[in-house]
């Protein structure tokens, strides 16, 4: 019997499903850290279209480049937190850098700067993003992962609702000053750090993978005959679903070309992220009862919906709210598939290789999502919206007809032999 089966069978039904309080500290964690980002990110993209004069292809590659450093840099820091068994020195260096390239935003004068940026913020979630979602893992069981992953994520997606009411308030009350609002997303960002340092205990089972090198050609042939094939057939359908995931920074200017004004903007996300809170720790509860898989499959038919919706919305201000509208519909998409994803990697994969297989997955994300921001930036500045989201519509509907089809050996993974019930 594994560590973790025997811990759940010395635990009660309310206890097995109570979420650890480690699981809450790094859901306020994640708050924060968003109210943070996302302060930045809802001004952003029209802070480069109106005051940097950067058009949709360059926003594109900067977007695209600095969430692509992020993914890639998880498949390393997973797989490092995996070796030394241990997560949380990762996620204060993580937390801590993005904390410390946030004055970058207030020197910004031109899109290299921009990018530099958004580049080490993203390098800071890149390190932290695999060993947290692992630290999870670590301290739950399979009768309470699904809602333990569901409740980080409504606390994340709590951040990313009051990060952009902020900053709507600083631009409507300020006649839209970037900087001001740039100066207070440091604070929360700094929060973090005392908040992880007292409040994070790792599990004293953790223990490494091994003393190889992380990547070396003997240690890929282990991973791969750890692994069940079922995981690679996932990392595939979570490859091809990037493409189509475009970055929602145009979501924020095809609210502007549908007529809502500049300051208003951040009401995009605002949208979003209220649905996504309000509907990831109910979906992780519901799909730890109908099945992590059948829930993924529905996020993708949901997001292709909307932004089919998004690619058919006329431009002027008769268009806005029906925008706002399909921005809380792509919300539930998002608190369906999020922590829903995490939780089925985790029923995968052995305890001791969670941290590689997030990053792995993450790295799959990160090779889909410069192309995937390029082609949608170029699609809209040269071809118009319709093009740009149908395309990414399109793209989403053949990845949902793909894990469709892989449902049926998902559930039949031995759970069991990979150190799960």
């Amino acid at each position: 019997m594994s560590e973790e089966q025997k811990q759940e069978s010395s635990l009660s039904k309310p206890e097995a499903k109570a979420v650890p309080f480690t699981v809450v500290v790094l859901g306020l964690a994640s708050l924060l850290t968003d109210v943070s980002t996302e302060m930045i990110h809802a001004v952003l993209p029209n802070f480069m279209s109106t005051v940097l004069k950067i058009g949709f292809a360059e926003i594109g590659f900067i977007e695209g480049l600095a969430e692509t450093v992020a993914s890639l840099l998880k498949i390393f820091s997973g797989a490092l937190s995996d070796r030394i068994g241990k997560r949380k020195g990762l996620l204060l260096v993580g937390y801590g850098l993005s904390a410390l390239v946030k004055p970058l935003f207030l020197l910004a004068d031109s899109a290299a700067i921009v990018l530099a940026a958004r580049a080490a913020d993203r390098v800071g979630k890149g390190i932290r993003g695999a060993p947290r979602d692992a630290l999870v893992a670590d301290v739950t069981t399979s009768a309470n992962r699904g809602r333990a992953y569901g409740l980080r994520q409504s606390l994340d997606t709590t951040g990313a609702v009051i990060g952009p009411m902020v900053a709507l308030l600083v631009m409507w009350y300020t006649s839209s000053n970037y900087q001001i609002t740039f100066a207070l997303a440091i604070i929360p960002a700094v929060l973090v750090l005392f908040l992880l340092y007292f409040g994070v205990k790792e599990p004293s089972q953790t223990r490494p993978l091994s003393q190889d090198k992380i990547f070396s050609f003997k240690n890929l042939e282990k991973l791969k005959s750890d692994m069940p094939p079922q995981f690679f057939g996932l990392v595939a359908v979570v490859l091809l679903f990037s493409l189509a995931n475009s970055s929602d920074a145009f979501l924020i200017l095809r609210a502007r070309d549908c007529g809502l004004p500049i300051a208003l903007c951040p009401l995009v996300l605002v949208a979003i992220n209220i649905s996504y809170a309000l509907s990831a720790y109910p979906a992780g509860i519901v799909s730890d009862k109908i099945g992590h898989g059948p829930m993924l499959c529905f996020s993708f038919v949901l997001y292709a919906a909307v932004y089919a919706g998004f690619a058919v919305l006329g431009a002027g201000s008769g268009s806005a709210l029906p925008m706002l509208l399909l921005c809380l519909v792509y919300g539930l998409h998002l608190g369906f598939s999020q922590g829903v994803l995490s939780a089925l990697v985790s029923h995968l994969i052995p305890t001791h290789l969670r941290g590689t297989a997030f990053g792995i997955i993450n790295f799959a994300v990160g090779l889909a999502l410069l192309p995937a921001s390029l082609l949608t930036g170029y699609l809209y500045e040269h071809w118009g919206a319709l093009y740009a989201f149908s395309t990414c519509a399109v793209l989403a509907s053949i990845a949902a007809l793909c894990l469709a089809f892989q449902l049926p050996g998902l559930s039949k993974v031995n759970l069991t032999k990979n150190n799960d019930l």
